[in-house]
């Protein structure tokens, strides 16, 4: 009896992780401009970010963050601080003097983002942005009834976390590829700088979100 219900929740879903926003702009920065792996532990820390957001959901306390002006205005300052940073990093980007043979430069590799960073990067991105939080509050009170027992909402937000994990992987992986890395990998700093500019006009629009 819950299947039309879990499919709405399937699309809903998938269209919003398919649309462009911070989450794939800090993937494609990872993984074409620093190595897949970046680009893997970022995937991952953004399905983790995506748990965070469905438990809060679950506990009620999205409805609160949404409803609360102080709160939200707070999340909404540091999601746009963040991306401001990360946006800023980005635009410093300077052309390699050598390339390696997979094309990108040897020092990127060496500098290459450590899991942990990388995954930092990718949750924080997704847990930060204010916009998500509206998202799973809007799902969780509208898309889903309030009649769904909690276990099955539960399955939901388990299915939505693997989800974007796998999605976001896949994605990491084919910009990652060799003959994608190799196509960009004279312009890698340029598609650093352009994915900067891209977080930091993203922030002005997270800054600027409302609650309604």
């Amino acid at each position: 009896m819950y299947w039309p219900e879990f499919l709405t929740v399937v699309v809903v879903h998938f269209l919003a992780v398919a649309s462009p926003g911070p989450d794939f702009a800090v993937i494609l920065r990872q993984s074409l401009c620093a190595s897949s792996r970046s680009g893997v532990w970022t995937a991952v820390g953004i399905g983790s970010g995506i748990l965070v957001h469905v438990t809060y959901s679950l506990l009620g306390l999205g409805i609160l963050i949404a409803q609360s002006t102080t709160a939200f205005t707070v999340l909404k300052v540091l999601g746009a601080a963040y991306l401001l940073w990360v946006g800023w990093q980005c635009l410093k980007a300077k052309p390699s003097d050598e390339e390696s043979a997979d094309g990108l430069s040897q020092d990127r590799d060496v500098n290459a983002a450590t899991a942990w960073k990388a995954w930092r990067l990718g949750f924080l991105t997704n847990v930060l942005n204010a916009k998500a939080t509206l998202f799973f509050v809007s799902l969780f009170s509208v898309v889903i009834s309030p009649a769904t027992p909690v276990w099955i909402q539960g399955f939901y937000g388990a299915w939505m976390t693997v989800m974007t994990g796998l999605w976001f992987t896949g994605l990491a992986l084919f910009l990652s590829r060799g003959q994608v890395r190799a196509f960009f990998r004279r312009i890698s700093h340029w598609i650093e700088r352009v994915t900067g500019v891209a977080l930091i006009a993203l922030a002005g629009k997270l800054a600027t979100a409302s609650q309604g």
